[in-house]
């Protein structure tokens, strides 16, 4: 565990640790408690866990509140379970919601970041006259020549980085991320050796208040007549096919279309929450190289000033793509890519580096293709690229 960065023992530092239930945030809790910190367990009840009860691969449920009690028993710290289902309800499920009902594709792990966790949490922890808030996430504050800053894990395969890109730089000082050095592989072992019982607990796979992953069914009962059926159109507006609802689909989707006999597979372009269709085409069809941004958060407060030059993630998988800043505007931000990317949805997040350092980023309002990086057979949404 590397150093936390305190200027007073440990024995009289105390540590407030967002306790899931999950391997993660348990050994956070036990490398704290090991290193002498005055350590104090917080468990989140964040929804009606009854159809999550008994379900792997879910967290902030009954089950993990158990297993992170058990942790916290075992470690002798304390342990408080607090009641955030309305925070979480208003702050994550129905944007979660509303966002698939605008055609947008939503991260609701960001938004809980965001809200419940890093803005609700941590204020519980500054009246618990806590030092910091520690976390089980897999990214690394770093004090750099100013200020601390937000990077990427060491071990990329499990860094989670994009979906802290909200955390301001008043949290960030108050944060402590302790697995950011260490492989996953480490951690579990470290369980192990540590003695605890979750150590070859699966790890969370699901939106945790869709413990089954059917998304749609839970926008449908928040939302009635999310699902009423629709059309499935080309660039030009020729009906291609039908759907049975705008949520069960996503931009650079391929499956659940079923448009057959097109001559060529097709892809979810587009999504009309307006006109209730979906847009459709070949895969070619979904390059886009100007994205638009909004709600932007800088860890440093500025913006990159127009032609800087960064690395983006447009989505949590996939690789960071070479981009500039073509312009800033009040609440916004566009990056030119140097490369067309494919899939790109609005809902996700735009997240900018530094090498490994997080420098911030926004929600993807809207993408489209310029001229200079259009294909030969694709036609362009803009005549040129912005200078």
């Amino acid at each position: 565990m590397t150093d936390l960065g305190f200027d007073k023992p440990a024995s009289r530092t105390r540590v407030v640790v967002a306790m899931s239930g999950g391997v993660d945030s348990s050994v956070t809790a036990a490398l704290l408690a090991r290193a002498g910190y005055e350590v104090v367990g917080v468990t989140l009840q964040l929804y009606d866990h009854g159809a999550a009860v008994g379900k792997k691969g879910a967290c902030c449920a009954g089950q993990d509140i158990y297993d992170a009690k058990r942790v916290a028993d075992r470690l002798g710290v304390p342990h408080y379970t607090l009641g955030y289902e309305d925070r979480f309800r208003e702050s994550v499920i129905d944007a979660f919601a509303d966002s698939y009902l605008n055609g947008e594709t939503p991260i609701p792990c960001v938004r809980c970041n965001q809200t419940v966790k890093f803005r609700d949490l941590l204020g519980t922890a500054r009246e618990l006259d806590a030092d910091a808030l520690a976390t089980g996430h897999y990214v690394r504050r770093v004090i750099g020549e100013a200020r601390a800053e937000l990077h990427s894990a060491v071990d990329a395969s499990r860094d989670q980085s994009y979906f802290l890109f909200a955390t301001t730089q008043a949290q960030l000082d108050f944060l402590r991320f302790p697995l950011g050095g260490q492989p996953k592989d480490e951690t579990r072992r470290l369980a192990e050796e540590l003695g605890l019982r979750i150590a070859d607990k699966p790890d969370s796979q699901d939106i945790c208040f869709v413990p089954d992953g059917d998304y749609a069914s839970v926008v449908e009962k928040l939302r009635p007549g999310a699902c009423d059926p629709g059309e499935i159109v080309d660039r030009s507006g020729n009906l291609l096919g039908r759907h049975d609802g705008i949520i069960h689909f996503t931009v650079g989707q391929r499956r659940g279309l079923k448009l057959g006999n097109m001559g060529e597979p097709m892809y979810v372009l587009a999504i009309q929450p307006e006109s209730n269709r979906v847009v459709a085409g070949p895969r070619r069809a979904l390059a886009r190289d100007l994205v638009h941004l909004r709600e932007l958060n800088w860890l440093d407060g500025e913006a990159p000033a127009v032609g800087r030059p960064v690395a983006v993630k447009l989505r949590s998988a996939m690789p960071a793509a070479s981009a500039r800043v073509a312009a800033v505007g009040a609440g916004g931000l566009s990056l030119q890519l140097d490369d067309p990317q494919y899939g790109v949805s609005p809902g996700q997040a735009a997240v900018c580096y530094d090498g490994t350092r997080v420098l911030g980023g926004g929600w993807i309002e809207s993408a489209e293709l310029t001229a200079a990086n259009a294909p030969a057979d694709v036609t362009p949404d803009r005549a040129a690229a912005p200078a």
